[in-house]
């Protein structure tokens, strides 16, 4: 008998900013935004869930926003219940997450939801390397772990090496740097090491005839 399918979930969260500084006396707080659209997700009434450590006492507790407020361009929210300095300080680094209807196409530019992400095809220069299987999030940016034949690999996602999303194609291509997905080639050398034709620094050249190299800028 075939066993019943497992209810797939309908919510999922989302990561829009990130608390980095007490602002004032009265409890505001500066955010570092993670989202496109603060007008839309920090509104009035909005409730955050909170990423802290273990040992923090806002841990497993949400935040409920009053008002959000741009002082010199820096966003600065004031949150329920946050009534003081000491209370906003306690707060530095939390990360604030919503909930997210999944079927709820995302608005805003080179956002995707985790779901999105995961069994994503890695391609590099039109080559497979392997298949993202998990996205951990961190205060200065996101990381990709890549499935490959040789072990995971871990990508930040950052636009300089993840170059495009494709979530029809199921495709997501990078550009890493040397390295990131294979070892050196056993004859070319590491990055500020001499090569096999080139004198180390203090070694006479072999050869008094050949022009003197310009430094490569």
């Amino acid at each position: 008998m075939a066993q019943p399918s497992k209810p797939q979930p309908s919510h999922t969260q989302l990561r829009v900013g990130r608390l980095t500084k007490a602002h004032g006396l009265k409890g505001a707080i500066k955010i570092e935004l993670y989202t496109d659209a603060p007008e839309r997700r920090f509104v009035p009434g909005a409730v955050f869930s909170l990423q802290v450590p273990t040992t923090s006492p806002w841990h497993g507790k949400t935040l409920e926003l009053n008002e959000l407020k741009f002082y010199n361009s820096h966003p600065v929210a004031f949150f329920k219940n946050v009534s003081d300095r000491t209370t906003a300080e306690s707060l530095i680094k939390a990360i604030l997450w919503i909930d997210q209807d999944l079927a709820e196409a995302s608005d805003e530019e080179d956002a995707w939801f985790d779901h999105q992400l995961v069994g994503l095809t890695v391609l590099r220069d039109g080559t497979t390397v392997g298949t993202v299987t998990q996205i951990d999030h961190f205060p200065a940016q996101d990381l990709l772990t890549v499935a490959t034949s040789t072990g995971d690999v871990l990508v930040p996602f950052v636009k300089a090496i993840v170059s495009s999303v494709d979530i029809k194609a199921g495709t997501l291509t990078v550009t890493p740097p040397l390295g990131l997905f294979e070892e050196l080639a056993d004859d070319e050398p590491a990055d500020g090491e001499p090569a096999d034709d080139e004198p180390a620094d203090g070694e006479p050249d072999d050869d008094p005839t050949d022009e003197e190299r310009s430094p490569s800028e």
